[in-house]
């Protein structure tokens, strides 16, 4: 049985934070932190005190995590960034509620003693002898301890504590991974058993040693099971102080999801019920087990139950089915042409979700040509006279103050350099659409032509494609492009602003124009000429995109979504000599281009360059991080790889920023995820000056001290197929539903069959249905329900057995 972890955060907005800087505001940005490991930054927000970020990450865990955190920082050009304040939430507070947390939290001040990591590994013995009791505490080694000093590694030494008896260990310079392997003896004084507390202190020559963390074990614990292992490191008790807003607070969405996955047989008639739902006749759309499972699903699960879905059935080959059975659902129950898939149904998310997972690639092929060149030209447009900056454009300009309409003129012939662009982009892009997403495509607009055949209605066929290709994927993108990996960082707010401009002359081209010229954005009418221009060009783009043959659809399940050969990642890293001896760090790391696929890491001097290194993916045992002072340089990672003959070999390779280190490592993690014998362990330092840097063992082939993070990876598009783990999800939702499942369908056969039952009473699913098309639901309903039932002792089963080989004890290594 395999065990899942995923934690959703979405970092919404700050208010109130304090003014960090001269000109009375601050920068601020994220950092989150997963038991101190960080794992995402977001942007920084310019010279705001009430920042919006809406960034959100899916971080993939392991399942004992201990607590996530948020730092406020405040950037500065010179010096270090200023903490303006933290937010900590422990696992159990997240998973207290299962629709997770989505509040304001108010910040508090950082405490250095509360901000401790890592791990110490003890083994102690309680001995009698001729004078009584005593207590052998032997203190082996700690590992990824905080760094205290502005080298970045720390001076640890441990101070054990028993009674009123207390003995320190050597101190170990520079290392945050200290070997110490003495045993401290401790003789039992008069009185009441006491606890045993090990504390580590950073030793500094000059001030007060720095709090590292400590351990604590109860008599109890000491005279039953000795502790005997690996411990997390804590910070002293004491209360969670409240700044009482001073610093500002965060709205923040963090949901925890844990979920044991069982074997894939037991998950066999779920999915069954499931398939035959979409390959079942039209007619009986509205009696299958997914009708009775849309019913249930709430508004706040929709989209995660409906990325599961579009995810399984990706992995059934059964995606153009599946889609084919919601839309057929939406549209029979539309009766207004205008308001179909406006609503954020479970057909409008899958779709949605869909387009995202299989067209993410080509929305990157079409989009980002443009989005480049619009943020780093930094070009001033404006159409709206209430927005208008004359001063600004002045200052530009150097040619005085230009009027409105000079700004108009100008603004206009640059929105339409970028506009024409975008659209030539998309209307030439029907070779590079994905089979799949043209399959969904063709018939969305037959089954949308067949219900709306009137000729009024002749344009709703091509507003229900355009309506999820232009209005949800192209205009979105646009106009945030760093949610959909277009850019490392948020837009300034001149960029943003002309980002706006653009998303919404896409939409307008996805409406066919039906909207100009109404509304409050009249000040638009300036480019209605080349939007309506455009629109008969969009028109014939969509009808060449259904234009295929359904046949060209592969019809074999998918293993993933993205084929092994396809580059997954790609972009510029600093990558490090094999044997620069010779030559300083600085010159050691030379600039190369690098590509990601299922089955290599690549690399050459440049994109053009034809000769090519690679690694194959298959032979990676291990993704980590590298502690920056390694090599006195920030955001390095190492590939550790084992050739033929079974010798380690490591790569190590620099990235440019934090996030882009996240994305490199989770990619890199996900393609060798399938890989066998990985690394428990490594070290995060490198082997210079005849020693590591991390623990100083003088030995290259010294066991790591560090543990490995294969399981910590971000969720994004490109995430494997798991059609078991995706089953669970869909499992969960019914079981949230159960009893409204029970009442809605069952309990009403009993109500139907009593004399006196109302016939205007009953289920909106079921108003207006036939008594066989009642009967199909029942039926849906009660196979759904036993399917539940065994799903539920199956678990019951496993946790049971899991119970009965599992003891509690110490961290593993």
């Amino acid at each position: 049985m395999a065990k899942s972890s995923s934690l959703n955060v979405r970092v919404v907005e700050g208010r109130a934070l304090p003014a960090k800087d001269v000109s009375g505001s601050s920068d601020p940005y994220c950092i989150v932190k997963v038991d101190d490991e960080v794992v995402a930054r977001t942007a920084t927000v310019w010279r705001s005190l009430s920042p919006f970020w809406g960034e959100e990450y899916t971080v993939h865990l392991p399942l004992d995590f201990h607590h996530l955190a948020f730092y406020v920082l405040d950037e500065d050009t010179v010096g270090h960034d200023d903490v303006i304040g933290k937010i900590s939430l422990s696992r159990e507070a997240i998973a207290a509620d299962p629709r997770g947390i989505d509040s304001w939290i108010n910040l508090s001040r950082v405490d250095p003693d509360a901000e401790v990591q890592g791990e110490i590994c003890l083994a102690v013995q309680m001995l009698e002898d001729a004078r009584g009791r005593c207590l052998h505490c032997h203190v082996l080694k700690a590992r990824d301890l905080a760094p205290r000093d502005i080298s970045g590694t720390s001076d640890p030494f441990a101070r054990v504590f028993w009674g009123s008896q207390s003995l320190e260990t050597s101190t170990i310079k520079k290392t945050r991974f200290p070997h110490w392997d003495e045993v401290l003896e401790l003789r039992e004084m008069p009185g009441a058993a006491a606890p045993l507390r090990v504390e580590l202190w950073d030793w500094d020559m000059v001030g007060k040693n720095d709090f590292l963390g400590m351990v604590e074990f109860p008599p109890k614990v000491l005279q039953q099971n000795p502790p005997n292992g690996w411990f997390r490191l804590l910070p002293f008790p004491r209360a969670e102080e409240d700044s009482g807003g001073n610093l500002g607070a965060l709205r923040l969405k963090v949901r925890l999801t844990e979920d044991r996955v069982l074997p894939s047989k037991c998950y066999q008639p779920l999915r069954r019920l499931l398939m035959e739902s979409v390959l079942g006749p039209a007619e009986e759309d509205a009696a299958s087990p997914l009708a009775v499972l849309e019913e249930l699903a709430l508004g706040d699960c929709r989209q995660d139950l409906a990325t599961k879905l579009v995810k399984l059935f990706l992995g059934q080959g059964l995606a153009g089915p599946f889609l084919d059975y919601l839309t057929r659902r939406e549209v029979a129950r539309t009766t207004d042409p205008n308001t179909l898939f406006r609503s954020n149904s479970l057909a409008s998310k899958s779709m949605e979700q869909f387009m995202k997972l299989v067209g993410m690639p080509y929305l990157h092929e079409v989009l980002k040509p443009v989005i480049n060149r619009v943020f780093e030209e930094k070009k001033y447009m404006e159409l709206d006279p209430c927005k208008m900056d004359l001063g600004r454009t002045r200052r530009i300009s150097f040619k005085g103050t230009p009027s409105e309409e000079h700004v108009r003129e100008a603004s206009l012939g640059l929105l339409t350099g970028y506009l024409g662009p975008i659209v030539d982009a998309i209307v030439g892009s029907v070779g590079r659409c994905p089979p799949a997403m043209r399959i969904a495509f063709k018939q969305l607009h037959l089954c949308v032509e067949e219900r709306f055949p009137q000729a009024e209605h002749k344009d709703v066929k091509y507003l229900a494609v355009s309506g999820f290709l232009f209005l949800r994927f192209f205009a979105p993108a646009i106009l945030t492009p760093k949610l959909f990996d277009l850019r490392d960082q948020h837009a300034d707010p001149q960029t943003s602003r002309s980002l706006l401009l653009l998303a919404k002359a896409v939409q307008s081209i996805g409406n066919l124009g039906q909207q100009l010229g109404q509304g409050k954005e009249l000040w638009m009418a300036p480019l209605h000429p080349f939007l309506l221009q455009s629109i008969s060009r969009v028109r014939d783009f969509l009808d060449q995109l259904v234009d295929m043959d359904g046949e060209e659809e592969a019809g074999s399940p998918a293993r993933a979504l993205v084929p092994s050969s396809v580059t997954v990642r790609e972009g510029y890293l600093l990558k490090r000599k094999e044997d620069p001896a010779s030559l300083a760090t600085r010159f050691a790391f030379k600039k190369r281009y690098f590509w990601l696929s299922g089955e290599t890491l690549s690399y050459s001097k440049s994109p053009e360059w034809q000769m090519r290194s690679s690694i194959p993916v298959s032979h990676i045992r291990a993704v980590e991080r590298v502690d920056e002072g390694a090599f006195q340089l920030p955001h390095v990672m190492q590939v550790v790889t084992q050739d033929g003959v079974g010798t380690l070999h490591t790569t190590y390779l620099q990235c440019k920023n934090v996030n882009e280190l996240n994305q490199w490592l989770s990619a890199l993690r996900k393609a060798s995820a399938p890989n066998p014998n990985k690394l428990a362990s490594c070290h995060p330092g490198a082997f210079r000056g005849a020693r590591w840097t991390c623990c100083l063992q003088a030995e290259r082939s010294a066991a790591g001290c560090s543990r490995t993070h294969f399981a910590v990876t971000l969720g994004d598009w490109s995430d494997p197929l798991d059609p078991d783990a995706e089953t669970q999800m869909v499992y969960r939702q019914l079981l949230l539903g159960r009893d409204q499942l029970r009442m809605k369908f069952l309990e009403e056969s009993n109500t139907d069959a009593s004399p006196e039952a109302d016939p205007g009473e009953g289920s909106s699913a079921m108003e207006g249905a036939c008594p066989d098309a009642l009967a199909r639901q029942r039926e849906a309903a009660a196979c759904l329900l036993e399917v539940l039932e065994d799903l539920d002792q199956a678990h019951e089963a496993m946790q049971r057995q899991e119970q009965g080989r599992v003891a509690p004890g110490p961290l593993g290594p």
